[in-house]
C-alpha cells in the first residue's frame, strides 16, 4: 500500500507541474479547438506508455546509466520543442474565430504533437525511470508494475484532457483567438525557452 501511495503522489505531482506537455496541449486547444486539444492529450498519455514500456524492459536503466544516450534523447527533445516554438512564434494571426470551423491540424498531427513532445521529453524519462527504480520494489509483480504504468498514463490523460477542455471553452477560446498574435508569441517563447533549457540542463 505504501508503494502504491508513493507512486500515486509522485505521479500526480509530476503531471500537474507545468512543462512542455502543458504548453503543447494549451497551444493545440486554443488554436484548433477541443477535439485537437484532446487528441494532443491522448498523444501525451501514449508517450508515457512508451517510457513505461522501455523502463520495464530494462532499457530505462541503460538510458539512465548511459550519458551519451540520454544526452542524445535530451537534445532531440530540445530541438523538437524549439522547432515547434519557433513555428508558433512566427505563425500568422489569421485563424478564424468560428468555433465550428474545421481544425487546421489533422487528427494524426494533433496526436503526434502530444506524443512526440512527451516521448522526447527527458524529464518524463527521468520521472518514469526514477519512480520504477527508486520507489517500485524489484519484487513487485509485473502485472502490478504494468498497473502503475497504466495509472501514470491515465493520470496524464485525465489532467491534460481537463486542460484541453478548459482552454478550448468557446468563450475563453474566442477571447484567446482575438489576442492570437500575442499568445502565439508567448507560447512560442515558452516552448523555445523549455527547449533551450532542456538542451543545456545537466
Amino acid at each position: 500500500m505504501t508503494e502504491l501511495i508513493a507512486v500515486a503522489v509522485i505521479t500526480v505531482l509530476a503531471v500537474i507541474s507545468p512543462g512542455a506537455d502543458f504548453a503543447m496541449v494549451v497551444r493545440n486547444s486554443y488554436l484548433y479547438g477541443r477535439p485537437t486539444g484532446l487528441l494532443a492529450a491522448a498523444g501525451v498519455a501514449a508517450g508515457v506508455l512508451v517510457h513505461v514500456t522501455y523502463t520495464m524492459l530494462g532499457v530505462g536503466l541503460l538510458i539512465a546509466s548511459s550519458t551519451a544516450l540520454f544526452t542524445a534523447i535530451k537534445l532531440a527533445g530540445a530541438a523538437y520543442l524549439v522547432y515547434i516554438g519557433v513555428r508558433t512564434f512566427r505563425a500568422r494571426a489569421d485563424l478564424t474565430v468560428d468555433l465550428e470551423s474545421k481544425p487546421q491540424l489533422s487528427p494524426l498531427g494533433a496526436l503526434r504533437s502530444g506524443f512526440l513532445t512527451n516521448v522526447l521529453n527527458p524529464k518524463t524519462t527521468l520521472f518514469v525511470v526514477s519512480t520504477f527504480t527508486q520507489v517500485v520494489n524489484p519484487g513487485t509483480p509485473v502485472w502490478q508494475q504494468a498497473g502503475y504504468g497504466l495509472f501514470m498514463s491515465f493520470a496524464h490523460l485525465a489532467w491534460f484532457g481537463a486542460v484541453a477542455l478548459f482552454f478550448s471553452d468557446a468563450r475563453l477560446r474566442n477571447r484567446m483567438l482575438k489576442a492570437q498574435k500575442a499568445l502565439n508569441r508567448a507560447i512560442g517563447s515558452v516552448l523555445v525557452g523549455l527547449g533551450v533549457g532542456l538542451g543545456f540542463a545537466r
